[in-house]
């Protein structure tokens, strides 16, 4: 599905070119799933599509008792599916502020998640939620062999998830994350392990993103030229890779990956490679995510002069 036209302003919402999706936004807000469970049960022969979805609903959904009430009057895939994915968004969130709730959120949630995995056994998707909730725990499986720092982590975990699906998107990002500095990891073991997942896919993947997502992560505005990090030959070639392998791809996937094109296109601009750049910003459309972009400022404003940069317009106003 085309992006379409940069027509003036930026569009945030996750929702992104997914017309369904969008319009399932607005009637959960509303209190309404019939189309929540249209949108998903469209989706069961389609991982990517059904873990974008579920995810984007449950951040519309988390703040209400939606799930809760469509769940308890049609117990079904997916009205269980929605419900894990809100309690883990719920028990994330609690974590992450230290809220004295978290901790029944996260029971809340893990049954949630095997509800959900149980009336839909061949589906990734409650597995990846519940891997979201593993850099609260620091699980100690040991790493297979291959990774030169030989981290401790979800490995079981995750291993279960490729069994349903070899290349999850989501949950290979989750299971990165578990090894991010601020979840108790490190700099080193979070590249190895990006370098790890990202070698083991195919050249057009979406996955061979995951050393720049990594990159990012470790970004240190302090440390003497880190803004030049980009240009050196490991990173540089990485996007370069991506954008001459996975780029090619993207017109022909079922909504645009707004979230991967923008690292994509970070990178590119900071490598200073603009004319790839310009592409993958133009494959964006009006597009847009918060993530690299507010690492390094106001993402508004870090979009803005990337695009300035590979000679985009930006919005007049914001």
């Amino acid at each position: 599905m085309a992006a379409g036209l940069f027509e003036g302003q930026y569009v945030w919402h996750p929702a992104a070119d997914d017309r369904v999706l969008a319009s399932v936004c607005v009637d959960i807000r509303a209190g309404r799933w019939a189309s929540a469970r249209a949108a998903l049960s469209e989706t069961r022969d389609d991982c990517a599509l059904r873990a974008h979805r579920s995810l984007v609903m449950a951040s519309e959904a988390a703040d209400s008792d939606l799930a809760e009430r469509w769940l308890a009057e049609e117990p079904a895939p997916e009205s269980a599916l929605l419900w894990a994915r809100v309690a883990v968004r719920r028990a994330l969130r609690a974590a992450d502020v230290r809220d004295r709730r978290a901790e029944p959120l996260e029971r809340i949630a893990l049954s949630a998640c095997d509800r959900a995995a149980a009336m839909d056994p061949a589906d990734p998707t409650p597995w990846v939620a519940k891997l979201a909730m593993a850099r609260l725990h620091r699980l100690r499986d040991p790493a297979p062999p291959g990774l030169l720092t030989a981290p401790p982590g979800p490995w079981r975990l995750f291993a279960h998830v490729l069994s349903l699906d070899p290349w999850h998107r989501e949950a290979h990002h989750r299971f990165l994350a578990c090894f991010f500095t601020r979840y108790g990891g490190s700099v080193n073991v979070a590249w190895d392990v990006a370098a790890f997942l990202s070698q083991r896919a195919h050249a057009d993947s979406a996955l061979r993103l995951l050393p720049l997502v990594a990159l990012v992560e470790s970004h240190d505005p302090t440390q003497l030229l880190a803004d030049r990090v980009w240009e050196q030959p490991q990173w540089r070639s990485t996007a370069l890779g991506a954008y001459q392998n996975w780029l090619p791809t993207v017109a022909g996937q079922p909504f645009t990956p707004v979230l991967d094109l923008a690292y994509l296109a970070h990178a590119l601009v900071l490598g200073g490679r603009e004319f790839e750049a310009r592409a993958v910003l133009t494959a964006m459309g009006p597009y847009a995510s918060r993530m690299p972009w507010c690492v390094f400022g106001d993402p508004v404003e870090q979009l803005s002069r990337a695009r300035r940069a590979c000679g985009l317009p930006v919005p007049t106003t914001t």
